[in-house]
């Protein structure tokens, strides 16, 4: 149970009407709450920082990512912060992992009373009664903000995570992600001391218990493809995996809404209701949700609590994966939909996370799709070497036995601008192929330069599967590849990865092969 200063119980409903009486958002026609974040529609990765402390400073991976904060500077910050809420503020106890033995408790302090919305659909409520959890204090203050040049920030907001305090302070943000990243980023910490993997991955199962897991970037369909009508839903973005099996981390979902359908997402399509909450979605003069208007933002999203998917684990967890799914959006259109991994390559592009930055979580980056690389298919919520992520991964595939496959939902039969992107109905039967172990493991072609493994075809598709057989020219393919597989390349090297993993990197396709294969 929460209640705020003036002991009214925090209800979404409450929550909802204090939005409306504050103008922090309007209602749509069927009773949503719909929020506009200003010029920050998505994170902001050069405002965010970890707090420098003796006890964490050799284990996390400063540089441009994680940016080193001065921790008397953070104190001063954090006493600010208290001031500034006497103002109004909203105040809860939340949970973040569903696996109560790895389950942090979180005190959460929101100025917004629609950030305090947001915080009850992405963390876990649940009755406050293990005073041995340990607590982390989490305030958001978007009206708040800081003189960065005396603060040494890089604007005049912030992301401050203080891991040897348990403390987050977020200032001067509406965008309502940076909360839950926030916290992702203090367990993906936490977890390895526990062995267990932190995962920027959506999770599901099948009839018969198996579990599937789906990493991926932004617009590489992680959630879309998770919230899948014919398998129980367990998470659609961050989990851990030990020993014993996965757990979500969160206690609801935030989806993507642009171009959202009813036909294609027809769960995501369900959980559109009261009590969630929309953000830079535009409305139209009767307030309708026009999602394929992209005038606020490519980056429109909806928070909702796991409660409004009726086909879903309330447990939050499940038995170890036997399938594990790297999605990638292919701007070159050069892989093949999908690619069978050994645990060796499975290293290689969990480090890569390769992907095109296609309507990005990050401000000022919606229009300029570009490929990108990002570690653990989440590089800006990792505070340790990539590494030590890496390893555990192999660990947890070995233990398991899990197949690991690389699915292209980007392009095919040319780059982005000349070929076609594989259409989300495609790709599922791509994913129901996988998780219902119709991929014929004795009849895989292998693809030049990087060399994958993959099926030319999959007895529940017509297509052929082969991404050379799409082109018009088999020239321009390979010239595609080698474009492609260069940055790989650069990516590898510049990032220092362990020359044991290094060796799985493409090669180049030399003029001789580029003939032979024309």
């Amino acid at each position: 149970m929460s209640v705020n200063q003036s002991n009214t119980l925090l209800t979404r409903e409450y929550l909802t009407q204090e939005s409306l009486k504050y103008n922090e958002g309007v209602l749509s026609f069927d009773g949503v709450l719909n929020v506009v974040t200003g010029e920050r529609t998505g994170r902001s990765p050069n405002d965010r920082y970890i707090v420098s402390h003796p006890d964490i400073d050799n284990d996390v991976d400063w540089g441009p990512i994680n940016k080193k904060y001065n921790l008397s500077q953070f104190e001063t910050l954090w006493d600010l912060s208290l001031h500034h809420l006497e103002k109004r503020s909203y105040k809860s106890i939340l949970f973040a992992g569903a696996n109560p033995e790895h389950q942090i408790r979180l005190c959460v302090t929101t100025e917004f009373a629609w950030h305090h919305i947001f915080a009850m659909n992405l963390f876990i409520e649940k009755d406050d009664t293990d005073a041995c959890v340990q607590t982390w204090e989490i305030r958001n203050v978007p009206t708040m903000q800081i003189d960065h040049q005396l603060f040494k920030t890089h604007s005049e907001s912030a992301v401050m995570i203080d891991l040897a305090n348990k403390k987050i302070l977020i200032i001067g943000m509406r965008y309502a992600g940076e909360m839950k990243k926030a916290v992702f980023s203090a367990l993906n910490f936490l977890l390895p001391s526990s062995d267990i993997l932190p995962m920027h991955c959506a999770a599901n199962q099948g009839e018969s218990g198996e579990t599937a897991l789906f990493f991926g970037l932004s617009g590489t369909g992680k959630t879309t493809l998770s919230s899948d009508p014919n398998r129980v839903f367990i998470g659609d973005d961050e989990h851990g995996w030990g020993e014993d099996g996965i757990f979500n981390i969160e206690g609801g979902c935030y989806a993507k809404c642009i171009n959202l359908s009813e036909k294609k997402e027809p769960v995501i399509w369900q959980a559109i209701r009261p009590g969630s909450v929309m953000e830079n979605v535009f409305l139209d003069a009767d307030r309708q949700p026009k999602f394929d208007n992209i005038s606020l933002s490519e980056n429109s999203r909806m928070g909702y609590p796991i409660e409004f998917i009726d086909n879903r684990i309330n447990s939050g967890q499940g038995v170890s994966p036997k399938h594990v799914i790297f999605l990638t959006c292919d701007l070159y259109g050069v892989l093949p939909p999908v690619s069978v991994l050994d645990d060796d390559q499975a290293s290689f592009y969990f480090l890569m996370g390769y992907t095109a930055k296609l309507g990005s979580t990050e401000i000022g980056s919606e229009v300029n799709i570009s490929p990108t690389f990002s570690a653990c298919f989440g590089a800006p919520f990792f505070p340790r070497p990539s590494a030590l992520y890496a390893k555990l991964l192999r660990k947890r595939l070995q233990e398991s036995g899990a197949k690991v496959y690389l699915v292209n939902t980007g392009w095919q039969g040319g780059p982005y601008g000349v070929g076609k992107r594989y259409d989300i109905d495609f790709t599922r039967k791509i994913i129901h192929a996988i998780c219902n172990n119709q991929i014929n493991f004795s009849d895989l072609n292998i693809l030049p330069g990087f060399g994958l493994a993959f099926p030319g075809q999959v007895s529940t598709i017509k297509s052929n599967l082969d991404p050379r057989e799409t082109w018009s020219s088999q020239i321009e393919y390979t010239d595609q590849c080698n474009v492609l597989i260069s940055q790989f390349a650069d990516n590898a090297y510049k990032n220092k990865l362990p020359k044991e993993i290094l060796k799985f990197c493409p090669v180049e396709i030399s003029s001789q092969e580029q003939i032979e294969t024309a």
